[in-house]
């Protein structure tokens, strides 16, 4: 429950209390007899039914007592069981229904037993209990209502979770479909040219002949073409990523690169498709730094940020930066790589920022932000 709503409610039952005592007290004024303490019982009464949500049945009881002591005391008229009949409704709605039963019970009989014993305050009781009884039963249909509510905000939670579920299963079909014919058509054809010039190469060499730049360019690019499809068709394939930025930066050592590794803030999990962005994030980074910037050094750092308790829990920060090659006087050409990492930061409402730094090397800083707790 979001604190805004909390402050509503609290405001709501100051309100509610404010109006019974002032009703109430009101009333009490014109009452012939009524002196100081019927005063504070009925004000103490309804200060009580700011309390309802939280302690429906000591609010009951404090009303009860409060208000059969101020009829039996200054034998009031019928509007004295507002506070009474407001604790019975609120008891009523959160399911205590035997008690707001008691409650009116004990109330009519103190206010029974005190009055001249007259058709007039017979009518009275009667309406009385009528009164009860209305605050008894629309409690009761309040409570069924809200229950009622809930089932119904609960089924549209299922449906749209289901919806979301037979989307992500349809795009995870689409993609194997499209690795499939990736993979049937353009593996073999460039396959082929690779083999082709490959034979080529070594018929020059083994004639003594030069080969032809051109034709190990054509060499070199088919055998980078059937990496980058490989790469794809691994992305196509796999629903989840395989592992943490932790292990990324493992293997990145592993194949040589220096990389460095920092986390800070209140690590935690996080939701899945902001755990999928972060690690295909660094993924990205890493890889361009391993392509491009040559022997330098990678540092990673990631900051989980503080969570507020009330709302907002910040934002996640990845930054990736080397001292590699990059020059800011040659920003470089925005490929699929840097274009996919700009997609899933700008899909979860955050900022990416992949530039060449002013003192040498390339920056990736991207932050995401983690959403509202409950």
């Amino acid at each position: 429950m979001s604190g805004r709503r909390i402050d509503r409610e609290r405001l709501a039952d100051l309100v509610l209390a404010t109006v019974v005592g002032a009703l109430g007290t009101a009333v009490a004024a014109f009452d012939d007899g009524t002196t100081a303490l019927d005063h504070v019982l009925v004000v103490l009464a309804s200060a009580a039914l700011a309390f309802h949500r939280t302690a429906p049945r000591a609010v009951l009881a404090v009303a009860t007592v409060l208000g059969t002591a101020y009829v039996v005391h200054a034998h009031p008229g019928p509007l004295s069981a507002l506070p009474v009949l407001g604790a019975v409704h609120t008891a009523a709605r959160v399911g205590h229904r035997a008690v707001a039963a008691a409650g009116s019970a004990v109330f009519l009989a103190g206010y029974v037993a005190t009055g001249p014993g007259t058709q007039n305050a017979a009518e009275r009781a009667g309406l009385l209990a009528g009164w009860f009884l209305c605050a008894v039963v629309t409690g009761l249909a309040d409570r069924n209502w809200q229950a009622y509510l809930r089932q119904t905000e609960q089924r549209a939670l299922e449906a749209e979770r289901t919806r979301e579920e037979a989307a992500l299963r349809r795009a995870g079909e689409e993609r194997l479909r499209i690795a499939r014919e990736l993979h049937d058509s353009l593996t073999h054809s460039i396959s082929i040219v690779k083999l082709q010039a490959g034979v080529a190469v070594h018929l020059a060499r083994k004639r003594g002949d030069e080969v032809p730049p051109a034709l190990l360019a054509i060499q070199e690019a088919g055998g980078e073409a059937m990496r980058e499809l490989r790469s794809a068709l691994q992305v196509l394939r796999a629903d989840e990523p395989a592992g943490t930025p932790a292990l990324l930066v493992e293997r990145a050592r592993a194949a040589g690169l220096a990389v460095d590794l920092t986390v800070t803030g209140d690590e935690r999990p996080l939701p899945r498709a902001l755990d999928r962005a972060a690690y295909r994030i660094v993924q990205e980074a890493l890889t361009n730094a391993a392509r491009h910037a040559g022997p330098a050094k990678v540092r990673v750092r990631i900051d989980y940020g503080t969570p507020n308790t009330r709302q907002s829990t910040g934002e996640l920060t990845i930054e990736v930066d080397d001292d590699g090659a990059a020059d800011p006087a040659r920003p470089p050409v925005v490929g699929t790589g840097l274009t996919g990492m700009y997609e899933r930061v700008s899909a979860l409402g955050g900022t990416l920022r992949a530039a060449p730094r002013a003192e040498g090397g390339f920056s990736v800083r991207a932050r995401l932000p983690l959403g509202e707790t409950a």
